[in-house]
């Protein structure tokens, strides 16, 4: 679990060096419309929804959840590197294409790593630890890329290649240091196979999370767009810009283990839920036009929360719900509808920022995602 951790922490030092600074380098340095961000922005967020129905069948049909990992982690490490050659639409949107597909391939098969090694009673508490240590890498990341920018002359070009080698270090520590776990299928159970997997929503407990994610991913608002309505919100300098996601991933880093363990005493469900409601809450003092001096700390308070009660909680849920032999796929088919929820609310909320404005925009999916937490709020408790 901790070595799994460590893996998670380095390439999300990795991975959030870009994510700090691409909204930036994308719209003020390359000149992108808000709708031809949200076309790269949803290709970031939901190309990997397309392969991660792979990746978890594969673990489970191979039985090597950390071979699968371990090539998403590496075909992402290969990708960063890619950004130094990349200045055009299409080439960035190719790169980030790439790097999604290996974090499809490797979301599924880690998080059935962590769910199989935990008890079923402690699996919340098990992820938010690991959702924790994942995030201590976001905190790190943001830091070191605005580090770099102030005292690098090419700063976005030197930003992308330290990602690389950080990148690549992640990778040796999961080949180094991470146990597998070959799962075999019972004798009783069917053979694990694609049309087996996707059978899985037969399942009332899971097609009911599967559907929740669903519904509220669709409502959901990506980080970058968060990030930006901050900035025009309160007027934050661009050379600040890159610090913002530091607020959000400290807030995720210390509510992750407390809310985690809160799921597996309360519900998960309710916790999930929760955290939709704190995102909600953010959006409405985004709305405000308030300019407090506290409100880029609430917003990015209320952002994190709803990230640490969301992310983890959420695997908690669908792996309860999934027999061992068939877990990557069962918590791939969710990840994969969530996922290509959020890709078209990118899509989306560019689209409707372009035509109609920041503020309307943001007013509407605030309104849909009020509507989509009272509609799960009303299905059945599901699950643990």
């Amino acid at each position: 679990m901790l070595a799994l951790g460590t893996v998670s922490l380095i390439t999300d030092v990795s991975s959030e060096m870009v994510t700090a600074v691409l909204p930036l380098y994308l719209v003020a340095g390359l000149g992108l419309t808000p709708l031809g961000f949200g076309l790269l922005d949803g290709v970031y967020n939901g190309v990997s929804a397309l392969v991660r129905l792979t990746g978890g069948h594969l673990g489970d049909r191979l039985g090597r959840h950390k071979a699968l990992a371990g090539i998403g982690y590496g075909l992402s490490a290969l990708c960063k590197p890619l950004l130094l050659l990349a200045h055009t639409l299409p080439a960035i949107g190719a790169v980030l294409a790439l790097d999604r597909t290996g974090k499809g391939l490797r979301t599924a098969p880690r998080d059935a790593l962590i769910s199989l090694a935990a008890a079923p009673e402690e699996r919340g508490r098990a992820f938010g630890v690991h959702r924790a240590m994942d995030t201590a890498g976001a905190l790190i990341g943001p830091l070191l890329a605005f580090l770099i920018l102030r005292g690098a002359a090419d700063g976005y070009d030197a930003v992308f290649t330290v990602s690389a080698c950080v990148a690549t270090l992640g990778v040796l520590v999961l080949v180094l240091f991470v146990p597998g776990r070959r799962t075999v299928p019972a004798r009783d159970t069917a053979p694990v196979s694609l049309r087996a997997s996707l059978a899985l929503l037969r399942r009332r407990d899971l097609r009911r999370t599967a559907l929740c994610a669903l519904l509220l991913g669709l409502c959901t608002v990506s980080d970058a767009f968060v990030f930006l309505l901050l900035q025009k919100a309160t007027g934050i300098a661009d050379r600040w810009f890159a610090l913002l996601p530091l607020g959000t991933a400290g807030a995720f880093f210390l509510l992750a283990m407390p809310l985690g363990r809160l799921a597996d005493r309360v519900g998960r469900r309710r916790v999930f839920l929760g955290g939709h409601l704190a995102l909600l809450l953010a959006y409405g003092l985004l709305l405000t036009g308030a300019h407090h001096p506290a409100l880029p700390y609430a917003v990015l308070l209320l952002h994190g929360a709803f990230y640490a009660a969301t992310d983890g909680v959420l695997m908690a849920e669908a792996a309860g719900a999934v027999p061992e032999e068939h877990r990557g796929g069962g918590l791939a088919l969710v990840q994969t509808g969530q996922a290509l929820a959020r890709f078209t609310a990118s899509l989306g909320f560019g689209a409707a920022w372009t035509v109609w404005g920041a503020r309307p925009a943001l007013s509407v999916a605030a309104v849909l995602l009020a509507l989509a937490v009272a509609g799960c709020s009303r299905l059945r408790p599901g699950g643990a």
